[in-house]
């Protein structure tokens, strides 16, 4: 992600959490619209500028022996993270917590079934360690 680009989401950050400051005191129905709004325009952006990053990564993961299947279990958990991140924060923006903790606990659940496989492997590189 270029600098500029960095600097220019965490100024639209900025000016989005202003503007919802200013909201929440006369209409907080919007206050959560711009902050919802700000969110998606700011994850986009990184998303955007991440391109680099995920083809640099990628290019790492071609020098190892691991299998591509693995490698797409990885990004594929990265991104529910993120996702998951994102909604929580909403939700505890909006004052729902408990709303929020459902969301980062479907997340964490998520990444464990995804992620299943990969310890199934583990497991069996261990197992042939031992015997």
């Amino acid at each position: 992600m270029e600098s500029l680009q960095f600097f220019s989401l965490i100024g639209m950050g900025m000016i989005a959490a202003v503007t919802a400051v200013i909201l929440r005191q006369h209409r907080p129905e919007f206050a959560m619209l711009v902050s919802v709004a700000a969110g998606v325009f700011i994850f986009g952006g990184i998303i955007s500028g991440m391109r680099p990053v995920v083809n640099q990564v990628r290019d790492i993961f071609a020098l190892t022996s691991m299998p591509q299947g693995n490698i797409q279990v990885i990004f594929r958990a990265l991104g529910i993270c993120f996702l998951t991140q994102i909604a929580c924060d909403a939700c505890k923006d909006a004052g729902e917590n408990a709303i929020g903790a459902k969301v980062e606990l479907a997340g964490k659940i998520t990444v464990m079934a995804i992620s299943l496989p990969l310890f199934g492997q583990v497991l069996g590189i261990v197992r042939s360690l031992l015997m």
